[in-house]
């Protein structure tokens, strides 16, 4: 009998969005029939929210003066608030009824008609091998290219596991090529020896 123990297959996903892919899954979210979709796909990109947390968001959860939203129900059981970026809290705004009761839902759609309009997204902006899910690995490795520390990535994230989160990174060589000269902007010159 062999025995492969010794070889694992990663499960882990390393998809990220191509240059242009942005602005073709956005124009395709634009002309689904589900009016909710693009801000859910954008609010997802922005926070790094799973697609369940983004459906479950309502009114009351979010503090505009601390510019926080609390997510008391997520994948892993423990709850947390997350900070809110100036596109996320542009995102609410558009999103805000005159009158919105604190338990009203900001994105009212389900998860079924959300994976109904993403599969028809998807064959109007044929972005390969690309899933919902694949916005929250986009959106950790945007925050790290920001410049974010782990522990910051991991609060907006939800990962308790450093392992984990680092699943869902994908630094884009260009991106740390990028702060690279910019570091070396910051500091002096060495002669080489």
């Amino acid at each position: 009998m062999i025995t492969t123990d010794w070889y694992k297959v990663s499960d882990a996903r390393s998809r990220r969005l191509e240059p242009g892919e942005w602005e073709q899954l956005r124009e395709a979210c634009r002309r689904s029939r589900n009016p909710h979709v693009l801000y859910m796909v954008e609010f997802g990109l922005e926070t790094a929210m799973r697609r369940g947390e983004v459906l479950g968001v309502r009114w009351g959860d979010i503090n505009l003066t601390r510019r926080t939203l609390h997510i008391p129900r997520t994948k892993n059981g423990h709850e947390r608030t997350i900070p809110l970026t100036g596109r996320a809290l542009a995102i609410l705004s558009q999103r805000r009824p005159a009158v919105a009761p604190a338990d009203a839902l900001v994105f009212p759609t389900t998860e079924d008609a959300v994976k109904m309009a993403w599969r028809r997204i998807m064959m109007r902006a044929p972005l390969p091998d690309f899933r919902y899910h694949d916005l929250r690995h986009e959106a950790v490795s945007r925050f790290f290219e920001m410049g974010l520390s782990i522990p910051e990535v991991a609060l907006i994230s939800g990962h308790r596991d450093t392992r984990m989160l680092m699943r869902y990174t994908h630094l884009r060589p260009e991106a740390l090529a990028e702060k690279l000269a910019q570091t070396a902007k910051k500091r002096p010159e060495q002669p080489i020896r």
